[in-house]
């Protein structure tokens, strides 16, 4: 069975910030995403959410390109006035053409 690496890309941000994020990654080019109300505890302190609800966290499995772009765009369009946190990690899966 062929494994192919391939970047696994966790957003965590206000729930506010959900429909404009998930525009982003498409728009990036990502093919799908998951995604999943959390909640924690972080260093900004009391924001937005707070009011509105729990967070948001959102995985999208993409290329190393494609997950570039979408961390650009988080970092400069909303890092300094949101509570967001976006990392990566290296994947690998089956069934590559899912993704890519």
């Amino acid at each position: 069975m062929q494994m192919v690496q391939l970047k696994l890309v966790t957003i965590i941000a206000e729930a506010l910030l959900e429909e404009r994020m998930l525009e982003a990654i498409q728009r990036a080019g990502a093919r799908g995403h998951s995604l999943s109300r959390v909640s924690g505890q972080g260093t900004r302190g009391i924001h937005a959410s707070d009011w509105e609800g729990d967070n948001i966290k959102i995985e999208t499995i993409v290329s190393p390109e494609v997950a570039n772009q979408i961390i650009e765009h988080i970092a400069q369009t909303y890092f300094a006035h949101y509570a967001v946190i976006v990392y990566t990690q290296v994947v690998e899966v089956v069934r590559s053409e899912k993704y890519l």
